[in-house]
């Protein structure tokens, strides 16, 4: 006699709700109380006399009202009363734009706004793409040894002499093309003197789309982005494969045609963690031959 065994009851795994789902109700909540407490520092700090409206003798706020905001950014007075309370659960991008240019933000002060609100900036310029002195500094002082400024997105802003030396220089090319992925998938002379050229693609596409996350929506990521997979089979087939990877420091083989095998060792420091993001990027040599090569290289440039 068989005994059947007693049916088991299936576990709903899909439906189980996890700890990231449990806690992003809370999360967006502290993010929509920060976003009005920011709001309502901006507007008490901004004067009517700043934005062209009339002081009045009843005025008690210290700096504008909210149907002031309201009325300069075309934004509906209850809407905005409504992310200054932190009921609204999602300020699109082109409220916070308007409201932005209304409260007169500095680029720090947009780049927070939008970042507290969980919403793409869709100003391509709001990412900054200049090198300050301090920045250049640094990257210069960093001779002998190559070092460039570069933004999330890998564009260089500035490079020094021996960057210039080693991997050519980005002045001479338009702005478009100053940019490391761009010139690991295009540039025939880093295609042929970088030795390990094919895995570094890989490794930086995976990059890029870790990094890309944070800014899916923005144009200047999407565009480099667009321009890359028209030019490039290559560059789409490894985009395809949806990998990632996190920046980490790594040895490039670089022949060099002068000064002939330089070994360099990759190394990241950041300026700024949020927008505008900047990291200086040193090549320091992996080894004794490798700095002796880099030294004589710099020779031949000052003879």
């Amino acid at each position: 006699m068989t005994i059947a065994a007693p049916e088991q009851k299936k576990e709903q795994y899909g439906d189980r709700p996890t700890q990231q789902d449990r806690d992003r109700p809370r999360e967006q909540h502290i993010r929509r109380r920060e976003l009005a407490a920011f709001l309502r520092s901006r507007r008490e700090r901004v004067t009517p006399e700043q934005v062209g409206l009339p002081r009045g003798p009843r005025r008690r706020t210290p700096g504008l009202r909210r149907e002031e905001v309201a009325h300069l950014s075309a934004v509906g007075v209850t809407w905005y009363t409504w992310i200054e309370q932190a009921r609204a659960t999602h300020v699109s991008a082109q409220v916070l734009d308007a409201v932005a240019r209304a409260l007169l933000m500095d680029p720090a002060e947009r780049a927070h706004l939008f970042a507290l609100a969980g919403t793409a900036d869709p100003r391509t310029e709001a990412e900054c793409t200049v090198a300050s002195t301090s920045a250049l500094k640094i990257v210069e002082r960093l001779a002998p040894y190559p070092a460039s400024l570069q933004n999330a997105r890998y564009d260089i802003l500035a490079a020094n002499r021996p960057f210039a030396q080693v991997f050519g220089d980005p002045a001479e090319l338009p702005p478009a093309e100053r940019n490391c992925l761009w010139l690991l998938t295009t540039s025939e002379r880093w295609k042929r003197d970088f030795l390990d050229r094919d895995e570094m693609l890989r490794d930086l596409i995976a990059k890029y789309r870790a990094a890309m996350a944070e800014h899916v929506a923005e144009p200047a990521w999407k565009e480099r982005l667009n321009r890359l997979l028209e030019v490039s089979e290559e560059f789409r087939g490894l985009w395809e494969r949806h990998e990632v990877a996190p920046m980490s420091p790594h040895v490039k083989r670089y022949l060099h045609p002068a000064a002939g095998l330089i070994r360099l060792e990759h190394r990241t420091m950041w300026l700024a963690p949020q927008a505008p993001a900047q990291r200086v990027v040193a090549y320091v040599p992996a080894d004794e031959d490798s700095e002796e090569r880099l030294e004589r290289l710099a020779g031949l440039s000052e003879g």
